[in-house]
């Protein structure tokens, strides 16, 4: 009998994240939550993140810029700008290639490839909850 979770809040880990493995020994690699996704930071960069919901939220997602798009499109045709995150390349794991391309992409965060890896954004917060977190705060006088 499988064993049930009885906690509903817990998140269930990605079946993705096998793809960073070949990352795991690099003493400057993280792998963090980053929205939706589990990505992949080297030198406090952000390379990589996979997702594993209804598309377009099911693959690789790799990070790069504009400019830099040419060079990665060029090479792996299979890859195409994200419909939502259009500075990103992305691949479904639905894929046939997907896995090579997988492989091929962790091979070049690995080497530093200077087509991948973005400066990652702070998280904005939106005014009501600052105010929320500010308020909660105060102390209560009674």
């Amino acid at each position: 009998m499988q064993p049930v979770d009885l906690n509903p809040k817990r998140k269930k880990e990605n079946p993705l994240v096998w793809i960073f493995e070949p990352l795991e020994r690099d003493p400057e690699y993280s792998r963090e939550r980053f929205f939706n996704f589990q990505a992949a930071y080297l030198d406090g960069l952000l390379y990589l993140a996979v997702a594993s919901g209804e598309e377009p939220w099911n693959g690789l997602v790799v990070c790069t810029s504009h400019d830099r798009q040419a060079g990665l499109l060029e090479a792996f045709p299979v890859l195409a700008p994200h419909p939502v995150l259009g500075k990103w390349l992305y691949v479904s794991q639905r894929d046939p290639e997907f896995e090579t391309v997988a492989h091929q992409m962790v091979k070049l965060a690995r080497e530093r490839d200077p087509r991948m890896g973005v400066v990652p954004g702070k998280r904005k917060r939106s005014p009501d909850v600052i105010e929320m977190k500010s308020s909660s705060r105060k102390k209560k006088s009674w």
